[in-house]
């Protein structure tokens, strides 16, 4: 599986992006899906998350409320819907497709990483 982030950019703080994760060379239907962030001088950590149905959703308690995740399975696609984004919402990006079909926090539990793409909010 190769996992494609995209939608990064910079934006004001109280703005809103919409992240997008594209699966190719097989489907990620049957995996649950989350994203990951990593700050400069960070360590990386869990964002959100959602099982193979697009349903369960778990976020970080820092972005609940603000973040929505989803998925279209027609489209092998994932979702990250972030609104009245803020600086400490600065960071790299990363998608990634689970082991099995749950929604999960914990990064070993992931087994496929798509490269990041950057969002930084201008405060």
């Amino acid at each position: 599986v190769q996992l494609q982030a995209s939608g990064g950019g910079l934006v004001q703080a109280g703005g809103s992006l919409r992240l997008s994760c594209t699966a190719s060379a097989r489907t990620t239907s049957n995996n649950g899906m989350g994203w990951f962030r990593q700050a400069p001088g960070k360590e990386r950590e869990f964002v959100a998350a959602v099982n193979w149905r697009g349903g369960s959703p778990v976020y970080a308690d820092s972005v609940k409320g603000r973040f929505t995740i989803s998925r279209d399975n027609a489209k092998n696609t994932m979702y990250l819907q972030m609104n009245r984004l803020q600086a400490e919402d600065t960071a790299v990006y990363s998608c990634a497709a689970a082991r099995s079909s749950m929604s999960t926090t914990q990064s070993t539990s992931y087994q496929y990483w798509g490269q990041g793409t950057q969002v930084t909010v201008s405060s």
